[in-house]
């Protein structure tokens, strides 16, 4: 369900604040290095971790904690949205992995897992390496927005695949320098985003769900 959700890019593109492919460039990495892909890759190594190391608890902890560290009402809605989504797809495909003790655990705490928990626990059940998971993760967000440029920027396919291919080749060294940073560090400083998300909630027209 991520091409229902612009991240708050369409107020952006409603706004001027994007207005070409190097405006968007610049407003995907910003997402990326200071904001929700932030903080959502550290959540993503930590919630790995919790279940790999059998720490239920801790993942019901992060669990919670992922859904309330969001800043706008619209990206609250897009995390929950899309893993909600997630977990129908796993259950359809493999059923045996929502039916595990982390996935348990936190129904049972009563907490809608975002979707960026919800990916790591299944990465971790299925034994995908956490950096993988962690690059595999990055490159979708990625996507989703690019995919939503396309339909809200006067830009062709092949600017979106030279932007993609431009964002995704520096994901490597961003993860790299992320290991060294301690999940209590965790924080967004991408205000624009977040501003623009909380416009997008009374914008007149809209394509998109954020």
């Amino acid at each position: 369900g991520g091409y229902s959700y612009s991240h708050g890019l369409e107020a952006a593109v409603e706004r001027g604040i994007v207005k070409t492919r190097h405006d968007l460039e610049r407003w995907i990495a910003g997402v990326i290095a200071f904001g929700a892909g932030r903080n959502d890759a550290l959540l993503l190594r930590e919630s790995h971790r919790a279940v790999m190391t059998r720490a239920i608890p801790r993942l019901v902890e992060l669990t919670a904690f992922a859904a309330a560290l969001r800043g706008t009402a619209e990206l609250a809605l897009e995390a929950e949205a899309q893993g909600a989504a997630f977990q129908k797809a796993l259950a359809a495909g493999w059923p045996f992995l929502v039916l595990r003790e982390p996935f348990l655990a936190i129904a049972q705490a009563g907490i809608k897992p975002p979707y960026v928990v919800a990916f790591a626990a299944a990465s971790a059940l299925a034994g995908i390496e956490m950096r993988l998971a962690l690059l595999s993760y990055l490159q979708a967000f990625i996507g989703n927005v690019v995919s939503a440029a396309l339909r809200l920027m006067s830009i062709g396919q092949s600017d979106g695949v030279s932007t993609l291919a431009t964002l995704t080749g520096s994901l490597p060294d961003l993860v790299t320098s992320l290991d060294a940073v301690p999940f209590e560090d965790i924080g967004s400083a991408a205000l624009a985003v977040d501003l623009c998300s909380a416009r997008h909630e009374t914008q007149y027209t809209r394509l998109f769900r954020s």
